[in-house]
């Protein structure tokens, strides 16, 4: 029985197995065929925060393996408040076969873990997107085949998106920068845990946008002000006045770079609208891909024939 907490809680071949899952499962798809490898399954949903690709992503991942969702929105869960969250996770773990959970600390999703008995996994936390980085990491090897040796550059907010694409780019052999206002970039906590875990990565942070994505083979943006930040918004909108990816910027970068975002989008801040719809952009191919690597992890965590051989989770 394994968590999916962090990208960490993968090592490198079982991130490698995963990416070729989703392939093979997209491929699948796309000729028609369908996997009922979960059938019977039940997966629960607990969010305290609204969502669009996280949960639909998951319910129609269940739906294609011939499995089945229960969500339970804040409101409803009541996620600490009506009961204390080991009860809350001892008790849903009779009922489902595995549990994503949408939260704000991360502590609770790994205070969760240790009272679950069935896989959790992070459908997002303030700190950490595992699902997202994993999704991310899909579409860079769809579209240019080898990882190993590309620049990703992540203009905007050192947040948990960046975070974890951050951790993806260590384990793969991809270099990686942070292109933020100095009040912005990484806490030190994540540097060290991040130094330790690739001492032979790269990951680079820099205020200088337009020279960040001079070698850029990737150039990612995600929204400057993220849920539950919303008293800091005009602060941060004054902080990141200069990091928009518009065409100004493009034309900074390598002819053959894409544009990702993780979405929803506020066009007109982070990223331009003409960028974002642009031939440049395969921001909704990514959000495409959500559904893909969601079937490959759910597949991986549930299915005994995807998930032989798999390491016990470090804690």
């Amino acid at each position: 029985m394994r968590h999916f907490l962090s990208l960490l809680d993968l090592n490198r071949d079982e991130l490698l197995v995963l990416l070729k899952l989703t392939g093979q499962l997209k491929r699948q798809q796309a000729r028609g065929k369908s996997s009922f490898k979960l059938a019977g399954k039940v997966v629960g949903l607990v969010f305290e925060k609204p969502s669009l690709r996280t949960r639909v992503s998951f319910e129609a991942a269940m739906a294609q393996l011939g499995g089945s969702t229960v969500f339970l929105p804040a409101n409803e869960a009541g996620l600490g408040t009506r009961e204390t969250i080991p009860d809350f996770a001892r008790t849903l773990c009779q009922y489902c076969d595995a549990i994503v959970l949408r939260t704000f600390a991360h502590s609770t999703v790994e205070k969760f873990a240790e009272h679950a008995t069935v896989p959790i996994i992070n459908g997002l936390t303030d700190y950490l997107h595992p699902c997202q980085a994993l999704a991310d990491l899909f579409t860079i090897h769809e579209h240019f085949g080898k990882l190993d040796g590309r620049t990703v550059v992540f203009v905007g907010d050192g947040n948990n998106v960046a975070r974890s694409l951050a951790m993806g780019c260590g384990m793969l052999g991809i270099r990686f920068i942070l292109a933020a206002p100095s009040a912005y970039r990484f806490d030190e906590p994540f540097r060290c845990r991040w130094r330790e875990s690739f001492p032979n990565g790269f990951c680079e942070e820099l205020e200088a946008p337009l020279d960040a994505v001079a070698n850029a083979d990737v150039i990612y943006t995600d929204v400057w002000t993220s849920m539950g930040q919303e008293a800091e918004q005009e602060v941060r909108r004054q902080a990141f006045a200069t990091f928009q990816v518009n065409e100004s910027m493009l034309r900074k970068a390598p002819k053959h770079a894409v544009v990702m975002h993780c979405l929803p989008a506020h066009r007109g801040e982070e990223i331009a609208g003409d960028v974002l719809d642009g031939p440049r952009s395969i921001a909704f191919q990514q959000a495409g891909n959500r559904l893909h690597a969601q079937k490959a992890l759910l597949q991986w965590l549930l299915s005994p024939t995807e998930s032989a051989g798999k390491k016990q989770r470090s804690r």
